[in-house]
Formats: C-alpha cells, structure tokens, sequence
C-alpha cells in the first residue's frame, strides 16, 4: 500500500521506518523539503538531522505535504497539534475521501499557569482544545471530505509500531472515529504492527479522552523514571 506519513519527527520516523519494515510504499511530507534537508541540528526533541534518516532509510520519498498527501492511499499525521488544523486544511483536496489517522496532542507549550506542574523539561504545556472540543474534531471539522480517525496517541510512537516491546504486547491501543470503513483501516495496521488488543472507543467525540489521557501518561513517565526511562509501557484495560 502507497502510505503517506506528514511530519519528520521522532514520532513520525518511527512510524515510516516500520511501514517501510512491513513492505509498504512510504512517502514523508514536510512543510519544506529544501529546509529539511539543509538542517545540520537535532531538532527540538534531540532527533538528529532528517537527512541523516533518509540516509539510513533507503526508500523514503520525501515530499511536501500536498504532494505526499496526494500520493497516499492511507495518511498518518504526525504534525503537531498546535499547527495540525492550519496546514491539513491547506492541504484538503488531497486529503479528500481518504482515511487520515491523526495522533497529535493538542500542546500548548508557551503558557504560564497560575498554579505550574514542574517536569524535568520545564513546565507541564496545557491542552487546548480540552473537555468540550479535541484536535481530532477540529481536523474533521476542517476536513469534512476526509475520515479522520483519532488512534496512537495514548503511547510513545516507538510502542505503537512495536506493542511487543512492553510485557510482550498484552496492553490495549484504542481508535475512535465517524466512519467504519476508516476505522478498520486503521485497526488493520495496528494489527500489522503487532496488536492484538484493540478497543474501539465509538465515535470521535470520544478523542477528547484519548488526548486528555496525555497528562496521565506524562505523570506515569515521570514516575516510571523520568524521561529517559519512563516511556517504555502500556495500557491495559482489564475486562
């Protein structure tokens, strides 16, 4: 299948160097290509330069995102959530009638609350939209011609392409969307990457919980060991 993954992060290579593991046609979308490939720094997260990806990575075509969008038959957005709605909606046409898993966290980074929740890299971003709305809404919204299904998100992106890295896969991966046909899309390729305990929330409202559960998740990191230790575990929903 021609997979179109939009974004270069951490998250993001994760997801394109296991798609290209599993056989599949990748495409990588960025806001510029030129920009990308001239980085020489880490980015924000400590990722090192995406050519130095590409380099290990033989096989990736790395487009902007329109041209990726266009070529993929399935779209996974790793865009972050603060600029997701604003560049998916410029990219609309291409993204019409196709299924878009989206697993961004809505963060608000530069904000100084009353009362701070202190981590090891400063303070805790706030969530934005929370309670009544979520980003995963707003992609729809914005893309009334595209499936949007919410999913990934309740997991550091390197667990989700590989679940048997924690207590040999036995924890749950979730999907919430509007459209059936999209979500069995999306639990088929969870199901590649391994899953086996896969729980369909309903309707997409239900994102708001999915990308809420990310301060849960930050206080479990923290507790598990910080952030260099405390990403490696999972989600089990004991029935």
């Amino acid at each position: 299948m021609k997979i179109a993954v939009l974004g270069t992060g951490g998250g993001a290579r994760a997801h394109t160097a296991k798609l290209l593991e599993l056989g599949h046609e990748v495409c990588v979308g960025t806001r510029d290509v030129e920009a990308t490939l001239a980085r020489t720094e880490p980015d924000m997260m400590g990722s090192p330069p995406y050519k130095e990806f590409l380099a290990a990575h033989p096989g990736i075509t790395l487009l902007s995102f329109g041209e990726a969008a266009a070529a993929g038959e399935l779209v996974i957005s790793g865009i972050d959530g603060h600029n997701a709605v604003a560049a998916l909606s410029a990219i609309a046409d291409q993204l019409a009638g196709k299924t878009l898993i989206d697993y961004a966290v809505p963060f608000i980074y530069q904000h100084a609350p009353e009362h701070p929740w202190p981590t090891p890299w400063g303070v805790m971003p706030k969530l934005d939209p929370c309670d009544t709305d979520s980003l995963g809404e707003q992609i729809q919204r914005a893309l009334p011609a595209t499936k949007v299904v919410k999913s990934f998100v309740t997991q550091e992106q390197t667990t989700v392409v590989n679940p048997q890295a924690v207590a040999g896969g036995d924890h749950t991966m979730f999907v919430a969307g509007d459209h059936a046909d999209a979500k069995q899309q999306t639990i088929d390729l969870l199901k590649a990457y391994g899953w086996s305990d896969i729980l369909d929330l309903g309707a997409l409202v239900c994102a708001r919980g999915m990308e809420m559960h990310t301060h849960l998740h930050e206080a479990i990191r923290f507790g598990l060991g910080g952030q260099e230790l405390g990403g490696h575990f999972g989600i089990k929903i004991v029935r």
